[in-house]
């Protein structure tokens, strides 16, 4: 990826597909990810890493096994480590997502809804 500037809104009118995570920047080793998504994902953990959601448009839910977090736009919250989650949403949300480059979005749990990053 070339050093540009980068116009979210831009980026996420650029898709449509949901729960496909599109790589729009790199920091280091990790990557910054936008997605799109609406309804429920999969329970999952990331062992290895925390996962870093911040929210753009819409609500997100970030059920967790001892309580719900929700945030709206320019929230966001840091699912530590080991912490098994599950994102939802009942509208269609826009979020960003910062975490370590080759993180799976199923986590620990694979499968069919895990999606590889493209770039944006």
């Amino acid at each position: 990826m070339t050093t540009h500037k980068v116009n979210i809104a831009e980026k996420l009118a650029g898709f449509t597909e949901l729960w496909a995570p599109r790589r729009i920047a790199r920091v280091n080793d990790y990557e910054v990810k936008a997605a799109k998504l609406r309804g429920e994902f999969v329970w999952h953990s990331h062992e290895d890493t925390d996962e870093l959601f911040l929210v753009v448009s819409g609500t997100l839910t970030i059920r967790l096994r001892d309580g719900d977090v929700v945030l709206g736009p320019g929230e966001m919250y840091v699912v530590p480590r080991g912490v098994e989650h599950c994102p939802a949403a009942d509208e269609e949300t826009a979020m960003l997502l910062f975490e370590p480059t080759g993180t799976a979005n199923t986590g620990d749990v694979g499968g069919n809804r895990t999606r590889d990053p493209v770039d944006a």
